[in-house]
């Protein structure tokens, strides 16, 4: 049997009162953060992989398992996929959705420091894709939102078409909102589709709680 997923519970009435803060000093700062090795050398197999190519490029943030990057590699053919998570526990289960696709690659790295690797290298993404990241609910963890962190500013620079999604309404919102601070207008509204390309999609769904979605052109 499925197991129901939790609805967001959250000590938050609306939009936080710090964001624009948080977000306008996170948009001011450089980050000063050594990077680590591994991510080093994830980026490092990432461009040996590119090799000399100049087509689309899209990153898959947050991508877990990567079900949801073989999902996007299937969508756009023409284009090179990078799947990126944080947890190799999550990345070594990825055999088990792989397939014989040869335009998408999964990587373990630290998001932060790989964001900041293609900046500093002046690399460009058509497209970037945020599916289901920790929403942290409480109050007190706005600064572990990704648009509440130095990432924010790195994703802007990275250009391209952000496409975010959430079963939380608000997290949708407080992003649309930090992008307006970096004066990015954004569409947000509720996602449908006929098939979940997530784990977590699929989760949310089949429990009846609604997706929401962030589009914007950085």
């Amino acid at each position: 049997m499925q197991q129901q997923s939790r609805t967001i519970s959250t000590n938050q009435t609306g939009i936080h009162q710090n964001l624009h803060k948080v977000v306008t000093r996170q948009l001011a700062s450089v980050s000063q953060k050594p990077l680590s090795e591994h991510t080093e050398q994830a980026y490092q197999e990432a461009i040996n992989w590119l090799g000399d190519w100049k087509g689309e490029l899209i990153l898959d943030s947050c991508c877990g398992v990567g079900e949801s990057t073989v999902n996007i590699a299937q969508a756009h053919p023409n284009a090179r996929v990078i799947g990126i998570d944080k947890s190799a526990l999550r990345t070594d289960k990825h055999q088990a959705y792989a397939s014989t696709l040869q335009n998408y690659l999964v990587l373990r790295a630290d998001l932060n420091d790989f964001l900041r690797l293609l900046v500093l290298n002046k690399r460009k993404l058509t497209k970037h894709y945020l599916l289901y990241p920790n929403p942290y609910p409480k109050s007190a963890h706005l600064q572990r939102r990704w648009y509440a962190t130095s990432a924010l500013k790195d994703m802007v620079n990275l250009g391209g078409i952000l496409e975010v999604r959430s079963n939380w309404q608000l997290y949708i919102q407080e992003f649309s909102a930090a992008l307006a601070i970096a004066n990015i207008n954004s569409q947000c509204a509720i996602y449908e589709n006929d098939q979940p390309i997530t784990p977590f999609e699929r989760k949310y769904w089949q429990s009846g709680q609604s997706s929401w979605q962030l589009l914007a052109n950085l």
